[in-house]
């Protein structure tokens, strides 16, 4: 999921046992919970925290392919790729609008994505090399981040589940164009299957890391999924991913890059190798090998769009005040 995992979610609250029985019928009942209605700290601030990890990654995700716009191979690529970059512009916006609800600003979620506090995944801290890893991030990132966020359509905070709905629907869109993409180079020249096969190598792990931590180390999960804002457990998620993809890579005729994968009869699904969490908490924390590019480019384009919101925000007032001269 973007917001990797819910990392450094925090559950505690204050509120006395019966006002938290009562919150936790609601959600035990499938009510939805809407910004005005009570709730629990801990329950706003993981909101607050998961949505705005969200949407920082959907933004900040927007990099890596903008870059290859202007370099994509033909005009219906760029075309493509175009709309691709302007949906994620607008899930960005459909989940700051939803954390808003929440009592937090875009400002602040802003200036806590550019001071450090915030996190957005940790996907998008590693470079596009090629035009195949396009191809690979919409089939691999995108499909990741649609298994971790259709159920989040069935999130017990209304803004976030009705925002989920639209998001997941291009989701699929970008997944499916993605794969397309690596399918037309894998059934290429033999130079572009194996650049396919290059950008598969690269991302295959960082996409299964992109699900957070396992369980065992996962602090908050549990109390994330009681309230139902998750349905599913990371290592649940990964799961899934691992075999709904392994056979679309068979498919292709590309090697996942893991010389323990296997099929278990008995679980019936693939037994992984080991992931490598020093690398997952690397990135995590920042050192990631675009960590800094990414958050520079982002506080450029913040200072750089300042004149547009003071002007909108004078517009605004000066409409207000023309109304109540009216009036």
């Amino acid at each position: 999921m973007y917001s990797q995992g819910l990392i450094g979610a925090d559950g505690r609250t204050h509120e006395t046992p019966e006002f938290l029985e009562a919150f936790q019928k609601r959600i035990d009942a499938e009510e939805k919970i809407e910004p005005n209605d009570a709730m629990p700290a801990g329950y706003r601030k993981t909101l607050v925290r998961q949505i705005g990890q969200h949407a920082h990654s959907e933004i900040v995700g927007m990099l890596p392919e903008g870059n290859w716009i202007t370099r994509a191979p033909s005009l219906k690529r760029k075309a493509a790729l175009l709309a691709k970059v302007q949906d994620e512009g607008g899930h960005g916006l459909y989940l700051y609008c939803a954390a808003e609800t929440l009592g937090v600003s875009r400002e602040e979620m802003t200036e806590e994505l550019l001071s450090g506090k915030a996190k957005y995944s940790s996907i998008f801290n590693y470079p596009t090399l090629s035009w195949a890893d396009i191809g690979t991030i919409g089939w691999l990132v995108d499909g990741a981040a649609i298994m971790n966020q259709i159920p989040l359509c069935r999130c017990s905070f209304g803004p976030y589940a009705r925002a989920m709905i639209r998001v997941c629907k291009e989701e699929s869109f970008h997944q499916r164009q993605g794969y397309e993409i690596v399918m037309t180079l894998a059934q290429g020249t033999p130079e572009q299957k194996a650049m396919a096969q290059d950008s598969l190598n690269r991302w295959w792990w960082p996409s299964l890391m992109m699900f957070g931590p396992h369980d065992a180390d996962s602090q908050h999960s549990d109390q994330s999924m009681a309230w139902k804002i998750k349905r599913f457990s990371n290592d649940e998620l990964r799961q899934k991913f691992i075999d709904a993809t392994v056979p679309q890579a068979e498919y292709l005729g590309l090697t996942v890059p893991d010389p323990d994968l296997k099929w278990n009869e008995e679980k019936g699904g693939y037994d992984h190798g080991p992931i490598d969490w020093d690398e997952f908490w690397r990135v995590v924390k920042g050192h990631g090998p675009m960590a800094r590019d990414r958050i520079k480019a982002r506080k450029k384009a913040w200072d750089d769009g300042a004149w547009v919101r003071e002007a909108a925000l004078a517009h605004a007032q000066k409409r207000r005040a023309r109304k109540m001269a009216a009036e």
